[in-house]
């Protein structure tokens, strides 16, 4: 009975060795393909700090500008209305 027991007990340490490296090798595949998308989100939360006072300097100059603020809103959803057109007219890769 201790003999079964003994290598029942090998059997799951090495099996849990296994699970260890497989483990580890899929969490330097899983870093390797979201790097770029942890980089964008490190830099956006460094630029919160200017993307504050920016939209603090937008909102003085949209009460003082409403026309400019406007027509730079017009310009904005049309260049967001024409990236999509294109890109829904570009293969799929």
């Amino acid at each position: 009975m201790s003999r079964e027991r003994d290598a029942r007990k090998a059997q799951l340490l090495r099996q849990i060795q296994q699970q260890r490296l497989d483990l580890s090798a899929g969490r330097k595949a899983w870093l390797d393909t979201t790097a770029r998308y942890d980089h964008g989100f490190l830099a956006l939360l460094s630029a919160k700090r200017w993307l504050t006072v920016g939209s603090g300097v937008m909102a003085i100059w949209s009460v003082r500008n409403p026309r400019f603020m406007g027509r730079w809103a017009r310009r904005g959803l049309g260049a967001w209305s024409t990236w999509r057109m294109v890109r829904n007219y570009l293969p799929r890769r």
